[in-house]
């Protein structure tokens, strides 16, 4: 998960907070009657754009999918003084003559283009907008042309005091925390401020941040720091307790990074009996006891990022922990241990020729691995595979709107863009065909409806793809 950050103009800055250094004058001096007055005085709202772009996070039969924590977490660490909402623009138009007072956008690198546009609407009418999340962390000058001031990194350590800058007219242009968030003072996101109806996926959760590895691929290293952190279990334990579904998911990067933390929170979440999924990487299922107790604490399924079936591609994107030689072993326990399996796979590495596809298909099928989702090497701003390919010239779109990982962006080594494309569609097409659906499903009688439910999800995405 990624909190937003946040900028605002110099013009603004003087014109709102003049404004507001006069409310608090009042304030200060006002009766208790007019303090009430004051709290409701102040309006926040908080926007998540949308892409027409791609095949992930869009809407589908109505539902936006899984919530996104980044706003519902800011909305959490806004004062009482401020009133705040929440509009998701994937399934409403914005309202740009909406009274506000202040504007907060996040978004993807693949959504960009549509927040800055939300953006210069709002600012084109005054309004001070501050803007924030991972790219534009990554390219916050970019983003400083849309905004009025952007937050660098995690939002936790500096929003009270961007707002509390704003009310009194200093508004600076970047705001950057000079140490990660302390993960015990987290607060529980307003899921208030959403609209339940609006996500087939309402009840998230974080209990880490960060990563204990480092893809050249990969922003969230960079993002969150070096350091892998942890929220107290009783902390995680509490916010979950009172989730109205049986089911939930965690948006941790990797929820199995600290062995010894996930059997702590493993252990107590057991008791709950909720059913979860996560993402975590393979090696999880080299612990014995990790795998049993997430099995037993209600992990239905694991989002595994294989990437690759090369051991030389692994290492070409720094990833060797992922022993290409150890999958079927891996599998094999994790299947045993009644956990089914969701495998990430990338395909245009360097190593990558046109026979990847349906090696990586075989090698789907051989292991029935429940569900599989694919996408395009995306060389996003922030990450080391960026900062190569762009010294090496070969970035060949820089349409951020085409960043979504369904789209080649850059030029392969091993085989031109079209076989990349093609091949793309073409193992998504044969991974959902109702034949290759059922020998996977039914390759054990526990678990059918979980996976018989994610592969008709997926198969969904593949028929609206070319081929």
């Amino acid at each position: 998960m990624v909190l937003s950050t946040m900028v605002l103009s110099q013009s603004a800055s003087g014109k709102f907070g003049s404004r507001w250094q006069a409310s608090w004058a009042t304030l200060s001096a006002g009766t208790l009657e007019e303090k009430k007055d004051f709290i409701i005085d102040k309006r926040l709202l908080l926007i998540l754009p949308g892409s027409e772009k791609g095949f992930w996070g869009k809407l589908r039969h109505g539902k936006a999918g899984l919530v996104r924590l980044s706003l519902p977490a800011v909305a959490a660490l806004t004062p009482p003084e401020w009133s705040v909402a929440i509009h998701d623009a994937r399934a409403d138009p914005v309202d740009y003559d909406r009274p506000v007072d202040l504007v907060g956008i996040t978004a993807f690198t693949s959504e960009i283009t549509n927040a800055y546009l939300i953006a210069d609407g709002f600012r084109q009418r005054g309004v001070p907008v501050v803007m924030g999340g991972i790219h534009v962390s990554a390219v916050p000058d970019e983003a400083l042309a849309h905004a009025d001031a952007v937050v660098v990194g995690e939002a936790e350590e500096v929003w009270a005091g961007l707002l509390a800058d704003l009310s009194a007219g200093r508004l600076q242009r970047v705001y950057k925390a000079d140490h990660p968030c302390d993960m015990s003072r987290i607060p529980v996101p307003r899921r208030d401020l959403l609209r339940r109806g609006l996500y087939s996926g309402f009840n998230t959760v974080q209990a880490t941040r960060g990563c204990p590895y480092d893809c050249d691929y990969c922003a969230v290293t960079s993002f969150f720091g070096g350091q892998f952190r942890t929220r107290p279990v009783a902390d995680v334990i509490e916010e979950i307790r009172p989730f109205d579904t049986r089911s939930f998911l965690f948006v941790d990067d990797n929820i199995c990074g600290h062995p010894a933390y996930a059997k702590s929170l493993f252990r107590a979440l057991a008791p709950l009996r909720r059913t979860w999924g996560a993402q975590t990487s393979i090696t999880f299922a080299k612990d014995r006891e990790l795998l049993d107790l997430y099995a037993k604490s209600g992990g239905r399924y694991a989002f595994i990022g294989f990437e690759s079936i090369s051991k030389e591609s692994l290492a070409g994107i720094n990833k060797p922990w992922n022993q290409a030689d150890g999958y079927g072993e891996a599998i094999r326990r994790i299947h045993d241990a009644g956990i089914n399996i969701v495998g990430s796979f990338i395909f245009g590495l360097d190593e990558d020729g046109p026979s990847v596809f349906s090696r990586t298909l075989d090698f789907i099928m051989e292991h029935r691995i429940d569900a599989a989702q694919f996408h395009i090497l995306t060389p996003f701003p922030g990450t080391r595979l960026y900062d190569a390919m762009r010294a090496e010239g070969r970035i060949a779109e820089t349409d951020w709107d085409r960043y979504h990982t369904s789209e080649v962006v850059y030029r392969p080594r091993t085989m031109n863009a079209e076989e990349l494309q093609q091949g793309y569609y073409r193992i998504f097409h044969q991974t959902y065909t109702v034949g290759n659906i059922l020998r996977r499903v039914l390759r054990s009688w526990r678990g059918i409806p979980d996976r018989l439910a994610m592969n008709i999800s997926y198969r969904n995405k593949a028929r609206k793809m070319p081929g």
